[in-house]
């Protein structure tokens, strides 16, 4: 099967408080959106990579790629009001009809090649495989009254990306109406009435969104690089 990723990244990142939007900020002398272009690179080097940017970012990534000298090949394509307008646009970007295609947040550079990996695998035999994470801490459900109650956290888990399906049903989910319960792609495929397979993520898969992220994330890449020189 043909694989495809769908990269977005077009938010502007006001939680971050950069002058620049976060997806373009270095870490380790190199933007986010670099880095995560080369892990899905890195896992085929024939994999289409579809980038969704803000289109007025065209211009200023193209300086970038420039700057960087940065060879990892991807079609950039233009986001949308919202996340979900901005997936539909990378999904019909996409150069073929039949096969898969991973939708993956931007500012995730720290995926594991393993993880998107298995969500291929898991989609090509289910129709779609879900990258999440179990709960470490306690959690509670809030009511409209104001009380709580305890929840069995074994029975949760965080959602993150990849989220990967066969191209023709995610294509078809994306056809609908937007609505406020499509709070990621895994909700707007199964607003169709397909289940959706789950597949373990890996911790370090953070969503660089704030001031914070950006020292974790360069402690994580301190400890990649540790890994690579031991290799």
């Amino acid at each position: 099967m043909r694989k495809a990723a769908v990269l977005v990244a077009g938010g502007r990142g006001t939680r971050m408080g950069a002058p620049i939007s976060k997806q373009y900020l270095p870490i380790g002398g190199k933007p986010i959106l670099m880095r995560t272009l080369e892990v899905f690179w890195g896992v085929d080097p024939e994999m289409d990579l579809i980038l969704v940017i803000p289109e007025a970012d065209f211009s200023s990534w193209g300086e970038l790629l420039e700057e960087y000298d940065f060879q990892v090949p991807h079609v950039v394509v233009a986001g949308g009001n919202s996340r979900f307008q901005s997936v539909r646009n990378g999904l019909n970007a996409v150069p073929f009809d039949r096969g898969l295609v991973a939708i993956h947040d931007g500012v995730r550079p720290f995926v594991k090649k393993e993880v998107i990996t298995k969500s291929f695998e898991q989609a090509a035999e289910t129709g779609s495989g879900i990258a999440v994470v179990a709960l470490k801490d306690s959690i509670r459900k809030l009511t409209d009254d104001g009380k709580s109650f305890y929840q069995e956290r074994q029975y949760f888990r965080l959602v993150q990306t990849p989220q990967t399906f066969q191209l023709e049903k995610i294509r078809k989910a994306f056809q609908v109406t937007e609505i406020p319960q499509f709070t990621d792609d895994a909700t707007v495929y199964e607003h169709q009435g397909w289940q959706v397979s789950l597949i373990p993520g890996n911790a370090e898969n953070i969503k660089i969104t704030t001031p914070e992220d950006m020292d974790y994330a360069a402690y994580l890449l301190s400890l990649q690089e540790s890994e690579s020189v031991k290799k």
